[in-house]
C-alpha cells in the first residue's frame, strides 16, 4: 500500500505523475471489488437509488444484480475524468450496448438494465427486499459445493473472455483520463466551486444532470 501523502502528490496537477503510483492504487481497489466475483460462494447485489462511477464497480463483479425499477446506473465519468477501471461492462453487456453507455456517459434504470441483462431481474423499489431476498433463499437452498461447482465452472468462461486483462487495461486508462488536460480542469474546477458545480458543469451539455447524480436530502 503506497502512502497517502505519495498518492495526493501524484495528482497534483502542478506535478509529475507517475501511472504506476496510480495504477498500484487503483489495482488495489480492484482486487477487493473483485473478490466478489472469485469468493467461493455467490455473491448478489440489491442496488437503489443510484448505482454510478464507482459504485458499478462492485455490483458489475456480482454474480446477480436486483434492480429497483427506477435506479440510476451507469458511469458518468467517462465525460471526463474517468473510465470504469474494473472493466466489466462489455463482459456483462456485450460490445455495443456497453459502448452506448459508456461513449456518453448516460445511465440506465434498473428497469432498463434488466431488459438489457445487466441486471438479472428488477422490481419496484417497495418490493425490492422481498424479491431479493426471495432470490438469495432459492439460492441458498442448493448444496454448497454444487454452487461452488457452477460458478467456477460458469466463470471459467469469464476468464476465458479476458476480464484480468481487461481490469489492467481499464485501470491504466482510468488513471490515464484524471491526468489528461480535461482531467486536470476538472480536477481545479472541483477545487475552485466545489465538485457538485463541477458535476453539473460536466452534465450540463447532456441534459441529464439532476437524473444522473444523487441531489442533497436523497
Amino acid at each position: 500500500m503506497l502512502d497517502p501523502i505519495v498518492q495526493a502528490r501524484n495528482h497534483n496537477p502542478f506535478g509529475n505523475w507517475d501511472p504506476m503510483a496510480d495504477y498500484a492504487m487503483m489495482s488495489r481497489f480492484n482486487r477487493g471489488f473483485a473478490s466478489l466475483l472469485h469468493a467461493n460462494k455467490p455473491t448478489v447485489a440489491k442496488i437503489h437509488g443510484f448505482c454510478v462511477a464507482g459504485g458499478t464497480d462492485i455490483a458489475l463483479y456480482c454474480d446477480q444484480i436486483v434492480a429497483a425499477d427506477d435506479t440510476k446506473i451507469g458511469y458518468p465519468p467517462t465525460r471526463v475524468w474517468g473510465v470504469p477501471a474494473a472493466g466489466m461492462w462489455a463482459h456483462r453487456l456485450g460490445d455495443q450496448r456497453a459502448k452506448r453507455l459508456l461513449l456518453t456517459g448516460d445511465c440506465i434504470t434498473g428497469r432498463q438494465a434488466a431488459d438489457w441483462g445487466l441486471a438479472v431481474e428488477s422490481a419496484p423499489a417497495e418490493e425490492l427486499d422481498r424479491r431479493t431476498e426471495d432470490l438469495v433463499e432459492r439460492i441458498a437452498r442448493m448444496p454448497i459445493n454444487q454452487l461452488m461447482m457452477v460458478k467456477l465452472a460458469l466463470n471459467s468462461a469469464l476468464l476465458a473472455q479476458g476480464v484480468a486483462n481487461s481490469t489492467m487495461v481499464s485501470t491504466v486508462f482510468d488513471g490515464m483520463s484524471r491526468h489528461t488536460r480535461e482531467g486536470y480542469a476538472f480536477q481545479l474546477r472541483s477545487a475552485t466551486v466545489g465538485f457538485r458545480e463541477a458535476v453539473r458543469e460536466r452534465d450540463q451539455p447532456f441534459g441529464d444532470h439532476k437524473s444522473q447524480q444523487p441531489q442533497p436530502g436523497s
